[in-house]
């Protein structure tokens, strides 16, 4: 592992094999509520770089009978498909197994199921972190599905809802071990406990614990800003490869950068922005374009350093004409050009 540390981005970008289906990197899009969703993703999918793109959160009631021309999370772009994970929550083995049969049937590359999302809508059902308090029901759901479909079975979830103390770690590295024997072919492990959420740093020394007990493939996540941050976070935690969130939301292009050397352009804040609202326009009606791209908004803003002053003028367009203007008008050739920051305003990063 030294030397796949000294070469941490050429060991990013080797494949990978997850239930005997070839991946050709090790930088996954992490699952996202909210943000994930297709017009990002094919943003992202211009850039390239990554290995696998998560779809956001989808109600595992809702998938069996969900019209992808209609709902706005469960839809996406045929030709993603062969590297496309779908991300489900639930609480209840068979609807979960049900919503995972449906993805198969659609030909995505895997499932992914949730149990790390730690919004209280969310948990208050017993759905995402929630089933960390409750192994046997989580693990049932791991089986249910596992005995349901043959494609690869993904898990996300968290330390749990211990602090981030050794033991909450040694805690989740017990659950990483039952995911696998349940089924599971791929963890994607954030090292925050829930009520954690974002709060503090999260603990990459703990993904090691998490590597350690189980066989298969082990991703880390949580505050990768910047490519130097892969070689630290596989350094501590020993992991098979990365999942970008928030960055990727910030920087669509940071996969490119980490696996093929990708030197984002001068206009490139100013073409992603434009971009990103054109395809949401593709993608959904006026009024659905407008509230996606203000979720958009603050994690795009976070890498400016007075990001709060063009979070502040985006926010305040109603319509996509609008967006564009003020896009147009924050990065006018004829205006100073807003300043840029390595690592984001985590003020912003929500």
């Amino acid at each position: 592992m030294n030397s796949q540390i000294e070469n941490y981005k050429t060991f990013l970008a080797s494949p990978i094999t997850i239930k005997g289906k070839k991946v050709k990197n090790r930088l996954f899009l992490a699952p996202m509520a909210g943000l994930g969703h297709a017009a990002f993703r094919e943003l992202i999918s211009e850039f390239g770089g990554f290995g696998l793109l998560f779809t956001g959160m989808c109600s595992a009631k809702a998938v069996p009978q969900e019209n992808r021309n209609i709902s706005t999370v469960f839809r996406w772009r045929d030709e993603e498909l062969p590297y496309l994970v779908c991300q489900i929550f639930g609480s209840e083995p068979d609807g979960m197994a049900l919503a995972a049969e449906r993805i198969e049937r659609e030909g995505f590359f895997g499932v992914d199921l949730n149990f790390g999302c730690c919004a209280s809508a969310i948990c208050k059902k017993g759905s995402g972190a929630a089933l960390l308090k409750e192994p046997e029901l989580a693990k049932k759901i791991v089986e249910a599905v596992r005995q349901t479909v043959s494609i690869p079975l993904f898990v996300k979830f968290r330390i749990g809802w211990e602090e981030n103390s050794l033991d909450g770690a040694i805690h989740a590295a017990k659950m990483a071990a039952m995911f696998q024997a349940a089924g599971a072919d791929a963890l994607v492990f954030h090292p925050r406990s829930a009520p954690d959420r974002r709060l503090r740093p999260p603990k990459w020394e703990h993904i090691r614990l998490i590597k350690d007990s189980v066989s298969i493939p082990v991703f880390g996540n949580g505050n990768i800003f910047e490519p130097s941050d892969c070689k630290k976070m596989l350094q501590l935690g020993n992991c098979d490869g990365i999942s970008i969130g928030r960055m990727a939301v910030s920087k669509p292009w940071i996969f490119s950068t980490i696996s093929n050397g990708f030197l984002p352009h001068p206009d490139i804040y100013q073409h992603t922005s434009i971009r990103m609202i054109t395809l949401l326009l593709k993608h959904h009606d006026e009024r659905t374009a407008v509230k996606m791209f203000k979720k958009f908004v603050p994690y795009f803003a976070a890498g400016f350093k007075f990001g709060h002053s063009i979070s502040k003028q985006l926010l305040k367009s109603d319509s996509t004409d609008e967006i564009l203007k003020s896009v147009n008008s924050i990065f006018s050739e004829h205006a100073q050009p807003p300043e840029t920051i390595d690592r984001p305003n985590l003020h912003l990063f929500l």
